[in-house]
């Protein structure tokens, strides 16, 4: 009988930690892209705000993945021959989007806002992390449920004043819970417990 419970306690015990593991979350795994795009380069070598490509991300709850053309802004000019970038030009010349593979999933029972997030004064390296040292994307947080709760359960260790939402490597210009606090009156944060309702994010 003791054997038994120690076998289930066991089994048990590998489930939960298997299931937290990067093997089933993919946290910290660099997905390979028809393109290897390097956020490294274009966010932290060039200065890109992350906006200039994720257009739609203050007003819509997808962040949105770049048209070509938005690419071909610079690549029209420059590296215009490189090998590497042949799919890009060839996604220009036939219309086809080209099929990147998707990095940040949430499951279809939950849902996200971007643009909520963004107003509410969420920097995108909060959940993204640091974008500008990642020469492939890969997801930084687990986006399990218990992630996001922790800061839903305290926001005020986590907003930032909007005009600083894209920056990477932020630092509070004094005690980040004082600040946070004030800018949830501001911007009009919701208390803990509407914030972690299940129908804030299961509707």
């Amino acid at each position: 009988m003791f054997g038994a419970v120690l076998v289930l306690g066991l089994a048990g015990w590998i489930t939960y930690e298997g299931d937290r593991s990067h093997y089933v979350t993919r946290q910290n795994i660099p997905r390979e892209q028809p393109i290897p795009f390097s956020h490294a380069h274009h966010v932290g070598g060039e200065g890109f705000d992350c906006r200039y490509c994720h257009t739609s991300v203050e007003t819509s709850s997808f962040a949105g993945i770049p048209p070509t053309e938005t690419c071909m802004n610079c690549h029209s000019q420059i590296w215009r021959t490189s090998p590497i970038l042949e799919p890009v030009r060839a996604s220009y010349r036939t219309g086809q989007s080209i099929r990147w593979t998707r990095v940040h999933d949430l499951p279809d029972f939950v849902y996200f806002n971007h643009s909520i997030h963004v107003a509410k004064g969420v920097g995108c390296e909060s959940c993204h992390g640091r974008v500008d040292r990642m020469p492939l994307m890969w997801e930084e947080a687990s986006l399990r449920m218990e992630w996001c709760l922790n800061c839903h359960r305290h926001p005020e260790q986590y907003v930032r004043p909007r005009e600083s939402i894209t920056a990477m490597g932020y630092v509070p210009a004094g005690n980040q819970e004082e600040i946070g606090r004030r800018l949830m009156q501001e911007y009009h944060i919701q208390d803990a417990r509407v914030l972690t309702s299940c129908s804030t994010c299961h509707r």
